[in-house]
């Protein structure tokens, strides 16, 4: 289908602050892309760029055949942004806040009703579109917000973790959308915090220090991890962890919930010797498995280096 969105360079400053450097990956039409990182990575930057909203300090990025340095005013016209708060109207239903967005996009009267009943249907706030906006929960404002961004049905969806503060729920509910949208043929942008949810997308950036560690497929990237990835579990994973931490066959040693991520060389070789070091410091093994890594095991590797 082609590119749609292609970042060249892209930087941005903050006075002596560098909240974005030299970023560059391209977005294929009809993907779902992730820009992943944790807070203060740069991902808001980042979109307020592509949406044209922030001036680059460096570099470009061309957004549907459009440059945000050249013509940001230009970018709008195919793209929806919607910022981590996003600007509903409290005082308005949804029915209300939806319509409002369709007269600030110039959507013709002719096709709003077909338009609404489709973002009714997958988002299911058509039965409380009379609620007052200021009334609903923080999962069903998001579903809103998506309402409102898709009612000029855009080519482009840039959102600013959507599903920041929202219950596990209405998490699966928003990526469920998202998909839908993407099957759709819409392509979208999505920054987030949450390396699971990172997982969901085709392709991601990964962030840190306003500069990007890895670009690829989820799946390259946790293939591309060296060696074999074992889910411990024990009594006590801090005493274990430190334990483990001193072997010189364990690469590294990451804690997982309840659980340690353990990378080593090899799982038949290397990890007898380790339960045995475990049941001598009196932190008997519970249960070990070989696991494909996580993109957070990904990122940590690649941001702290080998262990």
């Amino acid at each position: 289908m082609g590119t749609l969105v292609e970042a060249i360079g892209l930087s941005r400053r903050f006075g002596a602050t560098e909240a974005v450097r030299e970023l560059s990956f391209s977005v294929e039409a009809g993907a779902l892309f992730g820009i992943v990182g944790p807070d203060g990575a740069g991902k808001t930057t980042t979109l307020r760029m592509l949406a044209g909203v922030l001036r680059p300090s460096g570099g470009d990025a061309v957004v549907d055949g459009v440059s945000v340095v050249k013509d940001p005013e230009g970018i709008k016209h195919h793209t929806a942004y919607m910022p981590q708060r996003f600007g509903l109207y409290t005082d308005l239903t949804i029915e209300e806040n939806i319509a409002f967005y369709a007269d600030l996009y110039r959507v013709p009267q002719a096709d709003r009703p077909a338009r609404l009943e489709r973002l009714y249907q997958f988002s299911r706030l058509g039965q409380f579109k009379t609620r007052l906006a200021g009334q609903l929960s923080g999962g069903m404002k998001q579903k809103l917000g998506l309402c409102c961004a898709l009612i000029h049905q855009p080519r482009l969806l840039l959102l600013d973790e959507p599903t920041f503060g929202v219950d596990p729920i209405s998490r699966r509910d928003l990526w469920l959308i998202l998909h839908q949208m993407v099957a759709e043929g819409v392509t979208a942008i999505v920054s987030t915090a949450y390396l699971d949810e990172a997982e969901r997308c085709d392709q991601v950036v990964l962030l840190d220090g306003g500069r990007a560690i890895a670009l690829d497929t989820p799946e390259a990237l946790q293939a591309g991890l060296p060696g074999q990835m074992l889910e411990v579990r024990c009594q006590n994973p801090r005493e274990a962890a430190r334990v483990l931490t001193g072997q010189p066959t364990v690469a590294r040693v990451s804690a997982f919930g309840d659980t340690l991520h353990v990378r080593v060389d090899s799982y038949e070789r290397d990890w007898p010797p380790l339960a045995v070091a475990l049941a001598s410091a009196g932190e008997p093994v519970l249960a070990v498995r070989q696991i494909i890594p996580s993109l957070e095991d990904v990122f940590i590797e690649r941001t702290t280096g080998t262990g």
